[in-house]
């Protein structure tokens, strides 16, 4: 079984739809499934160095404090998962593009799973600015990723840039919120579903495995 499932570093929904599938995960275990993340950029036309946060917040939502209540709705969702959110340490809205390439670097070793908890503790607990090449990179070496190999990776050096392709290809796709779950690159789900949904496509994606061996 093939899982993709497109997110973006810097999406409080994607990070509670990663905790709620290792969960499913947990309680009922897939043999040989295959898990890819694919990169999502909810703001694919952020300058490289974000804006401030209180100026993106007010400007999506209207006001600071409405932004407030959202947040604060997200993270009483988030602390059901484990998650303790701290939006208030945020300081920019980032432009993502360098952490999703540092990803597909990670990609490589089978270790951007590892990574992308790292870019999201890192981002939504302790306000770190994963926009940073440096902070990535310090980042990748941590999860076992050379550095030279990292500083290529955010820098975008690699002739063909995957991570911007993935993009695309969401759009192409349709997928205008994240995260998405694709199985066996047939179905879709979108949205950090509960467990019991994720058993649902499991249950689908198993049988169509069958049919397809049959």
């Amino acid at each position: 079984m093939l899982l993709e499932i497109f997110a973006d570093t810097v999406c409080p929904w994607c990070y509670i739809g990663k905790r709620r599938l290792m969960r499913a995960l947990a309680n009922r275990p897939q043999p040989g499934l295959v898990i890819r993340w694919r990169a999502f950029q909810l703001n694919p036309g952020m300058p490289m160095a974000g804006i401030d946060r209180a100026q993106y917040m007010t400007a999506k939502f209207g006001s600071l404090e409405r932004a407030q209540r959202v947040f604060d709705s997200v993270a009483r969702v988030g602390r059901n998962e484990g998650i303790n959110f701290y939006f208030d340490q945020i300081q920019r809205t980032l432009n993502t593009l360098r952490s999703h390439r540092l990803l597909q670097a990670a990609a490589k070793i089978g270790r951007e799973g590892v990574l992308l908890d790292r870019l999201y503790t890192a981002y939504f607990t302790e306000g770190v600015d994963i926009g940073d090449p440096e902070k990535l990179i310090a980042m990748a070496e941590k999860i076992g990723l050379p550095a030279e190999t990292a500083r290529a990776a955010v820098e975008g050096i690699p002739e063909i840039d995957m991570a911007l392709a993935e993009d695309f290809q969401s759009r192409r796709l349709g997928i205008t919120g994240v995260p998405y779950f694709i199985f066996n690159g047939r179905f879709g789900l979108s949205g950090a579903q509960e467990p019991e949904v994720l058993y649902s496509m499991f249950d689908l994606a198993r049988e169509d495995d069958k049919e397809r061996v049959a």
